[in-house]
C-alpha cells in the first residue's frame, strides 16, 4: 500500500521535474504531502528566479508553510525526485518534516544517503524518516537526458 502512495506522490513530483526541464532547469520535482493530499509542489528555479537556494524541495517548503500557516510541517512527507543536497536537508530538519521519499540518488551531493547522511545524525534534535530508490529510473533518467542534451548543446556551440 505504501509503495503505491510512493510511487502516486513520486509522479506528481516527476512531473513538477518536467516543467523544470521545459524551463532550461536541473529537473528536480517535489511534494509535500499532509494526510495522503498534496498541500504543495514546486520545480527547481535558481537560474529563472536567480536565486541558488530556489531548489524544489526550498520551494515547496515554503509554499506548504504558507498554506498551512505554521513554519514547521511536523507530519508532512516530502516527495523528490533527487536527494537532497545539504542545503535542502538542513530546510527540512528545520521544518521538521517527518519522512522524505526521494527516486534518485546523488553521489556528488546527495546529504540524505549518498555523499553525508545527515538524518542519521543523534546530535540533531529531530529525525527523518527516509524512503530512496521510488520511480529511481525515471527520476534519474530525466536528469541524465537533461545533462546529456547540454553537453551535446555544449559541444557543438565549441565546434560552431
Amino acid at each position: 500500500m505504501m509503495t503505491e502512495k510512493n510511487e502516486q506522490f513520486m509522479r506528481v513530483a516527476l512531473k513538477e521535474a518536467q516543467k523544470a526541464y521545459k524551463h532550461g532547469e536541473v529537473p528536480v520535482g517535489a511534494v509535500i504531502v499532509y494526510n495522503d493530499a498534496v498541500v504543495s509542489q514546486a520545480y527547481n528555479r535558481p537560474i529563472h528566479l536567480k536565486d541558488p537556494t530556489a531548489h524544489a524541495e526550498i520551494l515547496a517548503i515554503r509554499k506548504a508553510c504558507r498554506k498551512v500557516g505554521n513554519y514547521r510541517l511536523i507530519d508532512a512527507v516530502l516527495y523528490t525526485t533527487l536527494e537532497p543536497c545539504i542545503m535542502c536537508a538542513g530546510a527540512i530538519l528545520q521544518a521538521r518534516i517527518k519522512h522524505v521519499v526521494y527516486g534518485a540518488e546523488d553521489p556528488k551531493n546527495g546529504a540524505v544517503e549518498s555523499l553525508y547522511q545527515l538524518f542519521n545524525d543523534k546530535r540533531f534534535n529531530h529525525t527523518v524518516e527516509i524512503t530512496g530508490g521510488v520511480l529511481k529510473e525515471s527520476c534519474a533518467e530525466i536528469l541524465h537526458r537533461f545533462f546529456w542534451e547540454k553537453r551535446i548543446i555544449s559541444r557543438s556551440a565549441s565546434t560552431g
